[in-house]
């Protein structure tokens, strides 16, 4: 099942519903979600407006990387909506808007990149370099959208930030 949902307003504007973890694959690994998301984006067609709708804790930092780049690339202005939850994967997905609208009770939250990991010391060290060099991605990401220094992004991820 698709944690997202595209459909036409009108000729002018689309909708995206993005609820529920975000995932590179189902469940029966019978779709890669990010090749998916695409296609139905691009079904919407020239559209000047997309209002996103996003409650989500997160999930897949590539799948919502991919997200994020796909969003951020089209033309049409975005709306983001966090109606409840933009946690994880999902805040740097909320960062393609050009416009972010998060009532005061919703919450948004940022973090470093996590895994779980099994080997032995070098293997752990070599997953701890590449997850250094995925938080790095997340900090230019986060930059481009709130105009903070870096060091105030990196600090905010180590922290688990929660707004």
């Amino acid at each position: 099942m698709k944690f997202w949902n595209f459909k036409a307003k009108d000729k002018d504007t689309g909708e995206l519903t993005l609820y529920g973890d975000i995932a590179s694959s189902s469940w029966y690994g019978d779709e890669v979600t990010p090749t998916q998301f695409k296609k139905d984006l691009d079904s919407l067609g020239q559209i000047k407006n997309l209002d996103i709708y996003i409650n989500s804790g997160g999930g897949d930092v590539f799948a919502s990387q991919s997200i994020y780049s796909m969003l951020n690339r089209h033309e049409a202005f975005k709306t983001m909506y966090i109606d409840g939850l933009a946690a994880s994967g999902a805040s740097l997905i909320a960062m393609a808007g050009n416009k972010i609208v998060m009532p005061a009770n919703a919450l948004m939250m940022i973090h470093n990149s996590r895994t779980f990991a099994m080997g032995d010391k070098q293997k752990l060290r070599e997953i701890a370099d590449k997850m250094e060099k995925i938080d790095e991605t997340l900090i230019t990401d986060y930059q481009n959208k709130s105009k903070l220094e870096p060091d105030e992004i990196k600090q905010m991820l180590d922290d688990e930030t929660w707004f």
